[in-house]
C-alpha cells in the first residue's frame, strides 16, 4: 500500500524481461521494488549518509505533491507520482537525475479525494517504465471522502519521456475503505494491474503500446488487497505470483490462465512475495499475521502439503520482505526485524530495528537496508546473529520504499526527493 536473484538485468527474471536494455552503466530501477520486483539490485549501494547534515547528499529537492509511492529510475530520469490535496490534482513528475531539477510535470487527473486509511496516501501506486513509456494508475472517485468508502474508476495512463500522454483507459472499478493503491508491472507487451477491492475484483493486462485489454481474469473472494505481483520462472513455468483477497495465486502472465490457488492464510494483504528460485515466501496480513514458504509446483487448488514452513510470529503486513543468500529477511510494522533460514524456517534472530515501518527492504552487496518511518536506515549483514554495519538518517519521515541505481539511493520523504551517493 505505502510507499508499498537472478542474472544481470539483460537476462533477468521475467518480471523485467520486456524492458529495453538501457545503454547505461548499471541496472535501472524501473518499477515497484526494482528490476526483479523483490528489492534486490546488482549495483552497490551507499553505506553512510546523513541527509539532515548533508553528508553524502548529492541533491535534495522539495517535493510538494504528497504521496507514498516510490521513485523509479531510468538512466538520467527519475519519475514519481504525487497529489496536491488543495487542487485535488494527481500528478506524474519527471526529475533530472544529475541535479534533481523538475524536467516536467503532468496532471494525470483532477478528482475528489477518496476515503483512505490514515497511513495511506492519495498517490501510493508506484509508476513503472519500459524505457519507452511511463505508466501510472490513480483512482478517479465518483464522489468525495465523506462516505463509508469511495468507489471509482481506475485510471491507467501512459506517457512518453517528454511528458506527452500516449494513451489513457479505465481498467475497471475499485472501492475500499482504506483508499487506492496499485503499482503496475511490465511483462513483455503486457502492463499488469491488480484490481483486488471490495467488489468484483480482477487482474488485467493492458497492451503497453495502446492500452487495450490483452487479457482479464476475475479474482476470487472480492476483498481489498494491495499486492504488486512478481513474475518468475519456477517449476518449469512462467508464473505471475501474488497474494490477496483471501488467497495466494499463480497465473500465466501471458494469458491470465491460473496455475494454482492456495486458500488463505488470512484476509487482506499488502506486502509483495519474494522467492529464492525454489520456494515462494509470503508475509501478511490482516486480521491475522502469517509468514510461510510455498513450493510453487502445484496445479489447481493446493493445500498444506506444499507449505514448507509456517509461522505467525513477528510478521509484516505492509513492508515487503527480502531474500539475501540463504536468508529470508523481514521487519514487522511495529519494528521487529527477523532473519530466517529459507529452507527450514528457523528464526536465527529477532531484534528491534526501529519504531514503525512502512518502507520495503532493499538488498545490495550482501546487505539489507531497513528504513523506518522516522527516516532512519539500518544496514544489516544477514547471518546467525544481528550485525548492523551502519545507521543513517534522512532527517524527515519516510513511508515510501527507496530506489537504487548506479550506486545511488533515491528516497522519497514526506517533503523531499533525495539522492544519496558516496564520492
Amino acid at each position: 500500500m505505502r510507499a508499498t536473484p537472478f542474472a544481470p538485468f539483460a537476462a533477468v527474471s521475467l518480471l523485467s524481461a520486456s524492458i529495453l536494455v538501457a545503454p547505461a552503466r548499471s541496472e535501472p530501477w524501473p518499477q515497484w521494488r526494482g528490476p526483479r520486483g523483490d528489492g534486490s539490485s546488482l549495483d552497490a549501494a551507499p553505506l553512510k549518509w546523513n541527509a539532515a547534515a548533508g553528508e553524502n547528499v548529492r541533491w535534495k529537492t522539495p517535493l510538494s505533491p504528497r504521496g507514498h509511492s516510490s521513485p523509479i529510475v531510468w538512466n538520467d530520469r527519475i519519475f514519481v507520482t504525487g497529489c496536491d490535496q488543495t487542487t485535488r490534482e494527481r500528478t506524474l513528475l519527471c526529475f533530472d537525475r544529475t541535479n534533481g531539477a523538475v524536467v516536467w510535470k503532468q496532471v494525470v487527473l483532477k478528482a475528489p479525494l477518496e476515503k483512505k486509511h490514515i497511513l495511506n496516501s492519495y498517490a501510493s501506486g508506484t509508476p513503472a517504465t519500459d524505457g519507452r513509456h511511463v505508466y501510472v494508475t490513480f483512482l478517479d472517485p465518483d464522489f468525495g471522502s465523506d462516505k463509508e468508502r469511495t468507489p471509482g474508476g481506475v485510471v491507467v495512463a501512459a506517457y512518453d519521456f517528454s511528458g506527452r500522454e500516449v494513451w489513457r483507459v479505465q481498467s475497471g472499478r475499485f472501492a475500499s475503505v482504506h483508499g487506492y493503491c496499485s503499482s503496475p508491472v511490465v511483462f513483455e507487451k503486457n502492463l499488469i494491474v491488480n484490481g483486488d477491492h471490495d467488489g468484483e475484483g480482477y487482474l488485467v493486462a493492458l497492451d503497453t503500446e495502446t492500452g487495450k485489454t490483452r487479457w482479464r481474469v476475475d479474482r476470487p473472494n472480492n476483498t481489498r488487497s494491495y499486492v504488486t505481483p512478481i513474475i518468475r520462472e519456477l517449476a518449469g513455468r512462467t508464473q505471475l505470483l501474488m497474494s490477496g483477497s483471501k488467497c495466494v495465486t499463480s497465473y500465466n502472465p501471458r494469458t491470465g490462465e491460473p496455475w494454482w490457488y492456495y486458500a488463505g492464510p488470512t484476509e487482506q494483504f499488502v506486502a509483495s512475495l519474494v522467492d529464492d528460485g525454489e520456494l515462494v515466501f509470503l508475509t501478511a496480513g490482516f486480521p491475522e499475521h502469517h509468514m510461510l514458504a510455498i513450493r510453487p509446483d502445484g496445479s489447481g487448488t493446493i493445500d498444506e502439503s506444499r507449505v514448507v514452513w509456517h509461522t505467525t510470529k513477528n510478521c509484516s503486513y505492509v513492508p515487503s520482505p527480502a531474500i539475501c543468500g540463504k536468508y529470508f529477511l523481514v521487519v514487522s510494522d511495529n519494528g521487529v526485524g527477523s532473519c530466517i533460514d529459507t529452507k527450514t524456517g528457523e528464526r536465527l534472530w529477532a531484534e528491534r530495528l526501529g519504531e514503525k515501518f512502512s518502507a520495503s527492504l532493499v538488498v545490495s552487496g550482501g546487505r539489507v537496508y531497513f528504513t523506518d518511518e522516522n527516516g532512519v536506515t539500518k544496514i544489516v549483514e544477514p547471518g546467525p546473529e544481528l550485525r548492523v554495519v551502519a545507521e543513517n538518517t534522512l532527517g524527515d519521515p519516510c513511508y515510501a520504499s527507496p530506489a537504487l541505481s548506479d550506486g545511488d539511493l533515491f528516497f522519497r520523504t514526506e517533503t523531499s526527493l533525495i539522492r544519496i551517493g558516496e564520492p
